[in-house]
């Protein structure tokens, strides 16, 4: 096999036999000529049901999550939602991280839960309380995210994964942290790995997408099925857009990981920081199992800031490089309140994260003025 860099330019984006052109061309059209009725050109109808530049799109996200194939969705959310459709059925339960993303949370809890899915949130470090919730919910879908969001935890995939399987559930690891330049779960026995295509396989923050990779071509046939039936597919465009994001991922995470080591280095012992959450720290609870799992760390920080609530907010008003807004894995640095913003969602119940927490997602600008900025906003605090 070809190394992961050499996979991400190529595979699923030959040039094209037509006119030699190194970049496949972008296929905006909604519907193709047929030749006779039912005899198609080529195995493309109807752009819903599938496209050659989505097809590409999904062919090098298969190779890079080593997974048998790939659904590529207009959201993360909709890649979720289509999962979870497919695999679970009213009566059933998800076990889900008690740190789990917000949105994630409120579709398995406030809209599964109402169709008779049930879940049941846990602490996926504590390997004892995964065997308990397993054994006593008898679960379709364990849900995984390593790093978390926004607490980044870490979870033993290979572990967590044979719980799964020995009580007849299927594991999903949401990689959309780590992504597969860092990572990946199919090879330490996840069943499905989601991605919000948005945030680093997009990388540059112009579109919003989502992905299911499948570890067996049989677990994603209806999958693949309601893609189509429930049209929440994603479009040539924005296809397009995340096959030219892939092409630089390594080369954006490796900075990325870089900053983020910067950034934590340089904040550890200042006296407005109370508490700072990445794996790459060696006193980090999950350092050791990121280090056997990951690459790399990646390039989200989170930190707790001494003057509770009030000076997590004046921090992220202070910043002027990292810039105030949701989302995250962009070119360009992000600073944010997960409380009040990408989490407010889960605000009461077991899934509530601190109200001092602040979100950083690193960018790959300049490491000295990420420092700079940081540390300028932090002095504010007093």
């Amino acid at each position: 096999m070809t190394g992961f860099s050499t996979r991400a330019i190529h595979d699923g984006n030959p040039n094209d036999p037509g006119t030699g052109a190194v970049i496949p061309p972008l296929h905006l059209t909604s519907t193709f000529v047929q030749d006779g009725v039912g005899k198609l050109r080529s195995e493309y109808e109807y752009s819903r049901s599938g496209n050659p530049t989505r097809t590409a799109l999904q062919e090098t996200l298969a190779s890079l999550e080593a997974g048998a194939t790939a659904y590529a969705f207009a959201s993360g959310l909709a890649a979720e939602d289509a999962l979870i459709r497919a695999h679970t059925r009213p009566g059933d339960t998800i076990v889900i991280g008690n740190d789990a993303y917000g949105g994630t949370y409120r579709l398995i809890d406030q809209v599964y839960r109402h169709w008779g899915v049930e879940n049941r949130p846990v602490d996926f470090t504590d390997l004892d309380a995964v065997r308990t919730a397993v054994a006593e919910t008898k679960p379709k879908l364990l849900w995984v995210e390593t790093p978390s969001n926004p607490l980044l935890r870490i979870t033993d995939i290979a572990a967590v994964a044979e719980i799964a399987h020995l009580a007849g559930a299927l594991l999903v690891v949401d990689n959309t942290f780590a992504t597969p330049y860092l990572q990946q779960p199919i090879t330490l026995g996840a069943d499905f790995v989601v991605h919000s295509l948005t945030k680093y396989l997009g990388g540059h923050s112009d579109a919003v997408g989502g992905a299911v990779i499948v570890r067996d071509a049989e677990l994603g046939e209806p999958i693949g099925f309601l893609q189509n039936a429930s049209g929440g597919a994603l479009s040539p465009f924005d296809s397009w857009l995340f096959s030219r994001g892939i092409k630089t991922l390594s080369a954006r995470m490796r900075t990325h990981s870089d900053n983020g080591e910067a950034i934590v280095a340089a904040i550890a012992d200042h006296p407005a920081v109370s508490a700072i959450h990445y794996p790459g720290l060696e006193s980090h609870p999950g350092h050791e199992i990121a280090a056997k799992q990951q690459r790399r760390f990646g390039g989200m920080v989170s930190l707790q800031v001494r003057g509770g609530a009030d000076a997590a907010r004046k921090l992220v008003e202070s910043t002027r490089v990292f810039q105030l807004a949701e989302s995250l894995g962009g070119v360009e640095s992000l600073i944010e309140l997960p409380a009040a913003m990408t989490h407010a969602s889960v605000s009461g119940t077991e899934l509530e994260v601190p109200a001092d927490l602040v979100r950083l997602s690193v960018g790959i600008e300049d490491s000295e003025d990420l420092v700079a900025d940081l540390l300028q906003a932090l002095d504010q605090l007093g």
